[in-house]
């Protein structure tokens, strides 16, 4: 087992909204388990699928990490697997916390959830309320029947602004963020449709204003280089790869017998993230900010390429 795997009983499962179960997990021994920060993960390994969950509990409560799965009928398995077969009592392999989703400090702070993106994002609303920075969240979803944790949220009074789009619509983006607000950092998860309506919105803001997470890939513009081979050496290890046009490097790596960690295979995860030692990488994936892409250290492997003949990783 490595040094962030642990094996993780269920503590119990609570419905929070139609089709929302909430989990919460803890050491079988009651050890105490690694602490972690608004806006942190977990990868849960579910035999056929692995899937990745944000910690939507406090993250000062001690022994316990609580996430919340939506139930997704035709989604790949693991939501159903979680709410069909995974029962109080039982253990799972879990990896982690890790974050790619850090609240950094601001003056004020502005949450945008959309139905399940709330699950990031409540601890960065407890967090911030704590600490008495101004903050505000708006919160949509389809129907109050389907939205998460109302009742933990009505305690913040008229900081969270519920829109159930079944009888208010949806969230007026255009009055929320169409005046740019220096010194505002601005937080969103949910749907892709609202994060890119979002990203839209921000467009104008200061540089560095908004911060995302997404659940699927993003419809990305076209990527900077074409698909061609080239060839990737892991330094540790001492093997080159060639890539071929039409796979990835994950597979290319897989194939050699060079194994990567990986969940998403989508480059929104992060969980693949491989330090780039040489080489020019084709950024592909949906989490590194525009710095950290033109600084060009690490890259997602599972869909980023080369714009240079030779990549050479940390592998």
């Amino acid at each position: 087992m490595l040094d962030n795997e642990r094996e993780l009983i269920v503590r119990s499962m609570t419905w929070e909204a139609a089709g929302v179960l909430s989990v919460t997990l803890a050491d079988p021994g009651g050890a105490p388990l690694p602490p972690w920060e608004p806006g942190a993960h977990l990868e849960l390994d579910l035999g056929k699928w692995v899937r990745q969950y944000s910690l939507c509990g406090e993250p000062g409560t001690p022994g316990t990490y609580r996430i919340a799965v939506l139930y997704e009928p035709d989604g790949r398995g693991g939501s159903a697997f979680v709410h069909e077969e995974l029962r109080p009592g039982r253990t799972v392999l879990v990896r982690g916390p890790r974050n790619r989703f850090a609240l950094e400090g601001a003056p004020r702070y502005l949450f945008v959830a959309g139905g399940i993106g709330i699950t990031p994002l409540l601890p960065m609303v407890a967090r911030a309320a704590g600490t008495g920075v101004p903050w505000r969240l708006v919160y949509g979803g389809r129907s109050r029947s389907s939205m998460a944790f109302l009742p933990e949220l009505a305690r913040y009074g008229d900081a969270v602004t519920v829109v159930p789009e079944d009888s208010d619509g949806r969230p007026d983006l255009d009055a929320l963020l169409g005046v740019p607000e220096p010194g505002t950092a601005v937080y969103c998860c949910g749907p892709e449709g609202l994060i890119a309506a979002v990203e839209r919105r921000c467009e104008a803001w200061p540089a560095g204003s908004l911060h995302v997470e997404r659940f699927a890939a993003a419809r990305d513009p076209e990527p900077d280089g074409e698909d061609t081979a080239f060839a990737v050496e892991c330094a540790r290890s001492g093997v080159t790869v060639e890539v071929g046009a039409f796979e990835t490097v994950m597979d290319a790596l897989e194939l050699a017998g060079i194994q990567v960690p990986n969940a998403c295979r989508e480059g929104i995860c992060g969980s693949c993230e491989t330090s780039v030692l040489a080489g020019v990488p084709d950024h592909r994936d949906g989490l590194l900010t525009d710095a950290e892409r033109a600084a060009g250290r690490s890259m997602m492997p599972c869909v980023s390429r080369c714009l240079s003949d030779r990549l050479v990783l940390d592998l």
